[in-house]
């Protein structure tokens, strides 16, 4: 296979089930960079990037050769997907093991808004606002929702959104639209007033 260039992603991972290594280098010859660049800009850390960089493309090899990848999608959206979930899963988990009883003793003295750029109060703000967001996203109709996510939390541009949605570029940013003007709408009717 020499001209594995001309292949399309789906093609290439057919290829790659089949046996063909140089097929899978070329798609994450083909991705890497987008790839890390999104998980650079979320984690803002190198060494962690280059982790969940390897860590990303580790999981969707084993999905691939366990036959669980489908082409319901763009492979592009697909492997940002498992990217997300690795970072979220991290954070999470690092969440839970810095947890602190609420019995301790120690007060921080400086968890005060003028020693520090965020305070216990911002956070839960912030959390607030978060949650809230999600509720609003969870309110709207599938394909409004899915422009959301696709937009704000894989950061894909609204011509990839129209590619993995298989739809129009004007659609993608006429869905978009209307999703928003539905939130702000849920959040006047459920009184929602999203701060940050």
């Amino acid at each position: 296979m020499r001209n594995l260039k001309d292949k399309s992603d789906e093609q290439l991972i057919s290829l790659y089930v089949d046996g063909c290594n140089a097929a899978f280098d070329e798609l994450l010859e083909r991705h890497k960079q987008f790839i890390y660049t999104y998980i650079r800009y979320t984690v803002k850390d190198d060494e962690l990037a280059n982790d969940f960089f390897q860590e990303t493309f580790i999981k969707a090899i084993t999905t691939i050769k366990q036959g669980k990848y489908s082409e319901n999608g763009k492979f592009t959206a697909w492997i940002m997907r498992i990217a997300h979930n690795l970072i979220i899963d991290y954070y999470r988990v690092e969440k839970c093991e810095n947890v602190q009883s609420a019995d301790a003793l120690e007060v921080d003295i400086f968890n005060k808004r003028e020693f520090s750029s965020s305070t216990i109060e911002d956070d839960m703000i912030r959390q607030q606002t978060s949650h809230d967001v999600k509720r609003l996203i969870e309110a709207l109709p599938k394909t409004q929702r899915e422009v959301i996510m696709m937009r704000y939390y894989y950061n894909m541009s609204y011509k990839e959104i129209a590619d993995a949605t298989k739809v129009s570029i004007n659609t993608a940013l006429g869905r978009m639209r209307y999703a928003l003007m539905n939130m702000r709408r849920y959040a006047d009717e459920k009184r929602i007033i999203l701060t940050t």
